[in-house]
């Protein structure tokens, strides 16, 4: 097979949920010499990006992000001992989770899998996670971006205050923060200091590509 054919048919098997074409073609890239990261942004993200417009579009529904899920992870477990691991291609890292007094994390996790197939370093806290663990885990791992979500107007305040203490502890300038969620605005993120806003899976990977270039020059 040549080498777009292999990379379209790796995007096309997350999107068709084919765990066991994913794997085979992702054996396929490495063989024809395909770099790991290649196949992994120009096959597997591509088609994770697929499948986050059907979710949008209400095409595809949480048992099918999750078969597509499937298959994207198997396929990783194939290529990620063939990533190079030299500081310069390192992935950025990134914290993510669900701020406190919340517990939907459907979103959440769409976009930690759409961070993950484009090639980053997720970290995630999970759930109702308080703002404090936030600052804790970004520290610990040298993060480059901490990603808050909520789909609770009522938590939005968390998000502000995890700003506040990075604001308070002098790492403002440190991390960057990006927010999204069902009642997050691009205002909200303007008006507590966020450094980008998202409203889709699909651009919280932009921001984030965005953010963590900007970070490291």
């Amino acid at each position: 097979m040549k080498r777009k054919e292999i990379l379209a048919g790796l995007a096309d098997a997350v999107v068709q949920m084919d765990e066991k074409r994913a794997v085979e073609l992702a054996r396929a890239a490495l063989d024809a010499g395909i770099e790991a990261y290649q196949a992994v942004t120009d096959g597997l993200a591509k088609g994770m990006a697929i499948v986050s417009d059907k979710y949008e579009r209400e095409e595809y529904f949480v048992p099918e992000i999750l078969m597509c899920a499937d298959a994207l992870y198997a396929a990783l477990e194939v290529l990620k001992p063939h990533l190079k691991a030299d500081r310069a291609a390192a992935p950025a890292k990134i914290v993510i989770g669900v701020v406190e007094g919340d517990v939907h994390d459907i979103g959440k996790n769409i976009v930690k899998l759409m961070l993950e197939s484009a090639g980053f370093e997720v970290h995630d806290l999970g759930r109702d996670v308080p703002p404090r663990a936030f600052l804790d885990k970004a520290k610990e791992v040298g993060a480059d971006i901490i990603a808050l979500s909520t789909l609770m107007s009522i938590t939005m305040r968390g998000m502000r205050r995890v700003i506040e203490l990075l604001a308070e502890e002098g790492l403002r300038g440190r991390f960057k923060v990006m927010i999204g969620g069902g009642p997050v605005t691009a205002s909200f993120a303007e008006q507590i200091g966020a450094d980008a806003y998202g409203a889709t899976a699909a651009e919280a990977v932009r921001i984030a590509k965005r953010l963590s270039q900007r970070g490291r020059r």
